[in-house]
């Protein structure tokens, strides 16, 4: 199936990955080209990457693949009582996708994306990837975590985005979304922001936080090229996320975005792309 993407063509297709579920994926780029492979956030879609599935220097070069995680967008929303708390099963998310565009692939996280990374690596380790981008991603889950790093805005909205009443859930994503960014977000994106959010069902967004881990040693033992890029005024995921994250990893470039919150790829978006096909040329040994 296709889909129109600005004036981009993206294909959407579907892989099965752990535990049975369906997933969504938004494909961009001549299909066999190396592969980027961006993950969302929480509560939100693969409509996310919209920009970049739409970016002609990105999506010439390399295809794009972009999917909806389990509970999230068009894929299968397994029984929240034990389809999130498995992290073998989110890695075999990723997996699927990966076996769809090919290997090896550079594989970016964004947000709660982030930890679904460190799931892979748990299970995968990094023998696949060409590289890792962490964009204002967290790398763990739970409470006092350094690696989960709640900032203002998701410490203020976090006791009425998880309730099934609601009033309640959209008026905390509302505030939610004006929190997400430093510089105003247009009004499409912004609603669509809050409209995919309201999409994933309440026990879903509440059961993904319910999960602990600590991802310590998994950073440690990454040895492809990580780029740690983060805003400087992100008020969802804290930039001392950034720090500690860009510590564990041997190697680690860490790139600020000034003047930017939480998402980077949107508020940025030439600078981001810029710097995401500067570091897959580099990793994939690309030639202009």
């Amino acid at each position: 199936m296709e889909e129109h993407v600005s004036d981009q063509i993206t294909t959407l297709h579907q892989v099965v990955g752990g535990n049975g579920v369906r997933l969504a994926v938004r494909t961009a780029g001549p299909p066999g080209a190396p592969a980027i492979v961006l993950l969302h956030g929480w509560a939100q879609s693969s409509a996310a990457w919209s920009a970049q599935l739409a970016d002609p220097k990105l999506t010439g070069k390399y295809r794009l693949a972009a999917p909806d995680l389990r509970g999230h967008g068009a894929s299968d929303v397994p029984d929240p009582d034990g389809g999130y708390s498995d992290a073998e099963a989110w890695a075999d998310d990723v997996a699927a996708v990966i076996d769809l565009v090919g290997r090896p692939v550079v594989l970016v996280g964004w947000s709660y994306g982030g930890a679904v990374i460190t799931d892979y690596l748990r299970s995968f380790g990094d023998q696949d990837l060409a590289g890792i981008v962490f964009a204002s991603a967290a790398t763990e889950v739970g409470r006092d975590r350094p690696g989960a790093g709640p900032g203002t805005a998701m410490r203020a909205v976090v006791p009425y985005v998880n309730l099934e009443d609601l009033d309640m859930a959209a008026r905390g994503f509302t505030e939610f979304v004006r929190g997400m960014a430093e510089t105003h977000l247009p009004g499409e994106l912004s609603q669509r922001i809050v409209g995919d959010a309201l999409r994933v069902p309440w026990e879903v967004r509440r059961a993904m936080f319910r999960r602990d881990f600590d991802s310590s040693g998994v950073l440690q033992l990454i040895n492809v090229p990580t780029l740690v890029a983060h805003g400087q005024l992100d008020a969802v995921v804290d930039p001392s996320v950034a720090e500690y994250t860009s510590g564990k990893i041997p190697g680690a470039e860490l790139r600020w975005f000034p003047k930017t919150g939480h998402m980077p790829f949107a508020e940025r978006t030439e600078e981001f792309d810029e710097m995401l096909l500067e570091f897959t040329d580099r990793v994939m040994g690309a030639s202009e």
